[in-house]
């Protein structure tokens, strides 16, 4: 997967321009940022857009007959928009956020705004709900689907291909690019990262009218299914995106956009990386003027070169940076409190070490003890006195002037560009220190995820340890216990063929040949096997693919 992954590099930045471009992206939205949503000073991206649309999600199938609701013990046909939103929960029975509070509160206040009258005046109490059957229903029809013969899977396998050659591309300036999900989400229950507090919300099925089209004007404008039409249908080539449609449960903007093998796409990213690369040539003297800050008088001057130095080293996101109707109480380096900081007293030979605490980007935790420079540890004291727990850390700090004071450090520069920086010179650090020429390849893909997992812990990449891991680990020790067996079986083997050799005098033998090598080939197989173990082991809880596709410059990965 990381040669093909490489290879995808290589094709990104196949025709990448050799000068960077003066003007920098504009700062708005997340998509903005990325140069695929709206921007208001953008020049032409393109002069010609053609394309389907999106793929809309299949209609609700309702349950068979025999598959029943419960509710206080006795059995309630539900109305056909109840069911659907019904099958949702019971669907997700056997993971963890179904026991959560806040998103069985959720769930159940969105669910009875889908029902009859006479369905809320009969169901009041989430506990009484009996979902069990729907879940076995639908656990049943993914162990079917599994189970399903060759044929039937090559048979859906040619239907999904043949969606994609359909939906999955588009027409850009006579080029056929490939588009990145050209699906709409189904509908469903919201989940979140971390502890969100909008977890168990119905997420809304996504509806032709809900979506804006962009297209140029001269080509074939796509079709909406029957019956429906588009919000609307523009011609913006400002942009980068082919629809969009705002989603329910944060109201923020959904994008249909190029896949990242595409060549646009790659263009912008040789781009971003140029930046951090002018950084590189800098950051000496930005970091020396922000530790000279450290002894400013000016309060406002010595909270802006903590706060950088925070972003610097540790990898913070700026902050301030919610969605329009976000409620998670999320922060980053500005909007930190005091209750997220605690200052240690020296312990265990170590001085001036801080402790962070704090939900961050998507609600996830970001705590993380670190030994930070004495004036730093000096300042936090005294950024901390005489202020309540809910009190701004940095209260004489905006995101907006953070962000302006980057900008006259370097042309372009912003938190995510460090963020991009200490990535990508993480990476070609531990890659230096974890690999050798003449490493076996097993071996160098190893090194090169622990490299991409330092980075991952860098910028606080988290995921939950998937659901079928401990299932996956057993069944990997078994397939390494028989092959340890299989290689003692083959130890054996040679050594009494090597004995019989020695009493008929003989000087070789393809007999022993073949035993030695088929002995070779078993231990190569089981040191694979035991990296793969130890790989999935170390990378259970990090999400290493976030970084690879977002902050790591890949010619260092291709170097």
């Amino acid at each position: 997967m990381l040669l093909l992954w490489l290879r995808a590099l290589c094709r990104r930045f196949q025709h990448v321009p050799r000068r960077v471009p003066s003007r920098q992206v504009s700062r708005g939205s997340k998509a903005s940022r990325a140069g695929w949503g709206e921007t208001s000073k953008s020049s032409v991206k393109w002069k010609q857009l053609e394309h389907k649309g999106p793929c809309f999600a299949p209609a609700y199938e309702p349950l068979p007959d025999g598959v029943r609701f419960f509710y206080d013990g006795k059995p309630v046909r539900l109305s056909l928009a109840a069911e659907e939103v019904a099958t949702f929960y019971g669907k997700m029975l056997h993971l963890e956020c179904t026991t959560k509070e806040v998103f069985r509160r959720n769930f159940f206040s969105d669910w009875q705004k889908e029902m009859t009258a006479e369905e809320r005046k009969l169901i009041t109490h989430l506990d009484k709900c009996d979902f069990s059957e729907i879940h076995r229903h639908f656990m049943e029809r993914a162990e079917a689907r599994r189970t399903l013969p060759r044929e039937q899977k090559q048979k859906l396998k040619e239907e999904a291909e043949k969606l994609q050659q359909e939906f999955g591309y588009c027409i850009l300036d006579g080029h056929r690019e490939k588009i990145g999900n050209f699906k709409t989400e189904p509908p469903g229950l919201f989940r979140g990262r971390g502890d969100h507090p909008k977890m168990g919300m119905l997420k809304r099925r996504v509806m032709p009218e809900d979506v804006v089209i962009n297209c140029s004007r001269d080509s074939k404008i796509p079709e909406p299914p029957a019956g429906h039409q588009w919000k609307e249908v523009r011609s913006d080539n400002t942009v980068m995106w082919l629809a969009a449609w705002v989603e329910n449960i944060q109201n923020s903007f959904k994008y249909i956009i190029l896949n990242p093998s595409s060549k646009p796409k790659g263009e912008m990213d040789w781009q971003k990386y140029e930046v951090a690369r002018r950084l590189k040539g800098v950051v000496d003297k930005i970091r020396a003027q922000y530790q000279a800050d450290w002894k400013s008088p000016e309060m406002k001057k010595r909270q802006l070169a903590v706060a950088l130095y925070f972003i610097d080293k540790l990898a913070l996101r700026t902050g301030n940076e919610k969605e329009e109707g976000e409620t998670a109480d999320t922060v980053g380096c500005c909007s930190l409190r005091v209750e997220h900081v605690r200052l240690h007293t020296p312990a265990d030979g170590q001085e001036h070490v801080v402790e962070l605490d704090f939900l961050g980007k998507d609600s996830i935790r970001y705590k993380n003890h670190v030994t930070v420079e004495k004036l730093v540890f000096q300042n936090l004291q005294h950024f901390m006195e005489d202020k309540d727990p809910r009190d701004d850390l940095f209260d004489a700090l905006t995101t907006s002037s953070l962000n302006k004071h980057l900008q006259d450090l370097m042309e372009g520069l912003t938190a995510k560009v460090f963020r991009t920086y200490n990535a990508s010179i993480t990476l070609q650090e531990q890659l230096r220190v974890l690999t050798r020429a003449e490493d076996s390849l097993t071996c160098k893909v190893l090194a090169y995820n622990r490299a991409n997992r330092a980075v991952a812990v860098l910028c606080n990449h988290q995921r939950a340890i998937p659901k079928t891991f401990e299932e996956s680990m057993q069944t990997l020790q078994k397939k390494i216990e028989t092959k340890k067996a299989q290689v003692a079986e083959a130890q054996v083997e040679l050594q009494k063929a090597e004995t019989d050799l020695r009493m008929r005098g003989d000087s070789k033998s393809k007999s022993f040949l073949q035993k030695q090598q088929r002995l070779l080939k078993l231990e190569e197989q089981l040191a694979r096997l035991c990296t793969k173990a130890t790989d999935k082991e170390e990378n259970k809880q990090v999400a290493l693919g976030t970084a690879k596709l977002n902050y790591l410059d890949p010619r260092i990965s291709i170097a």
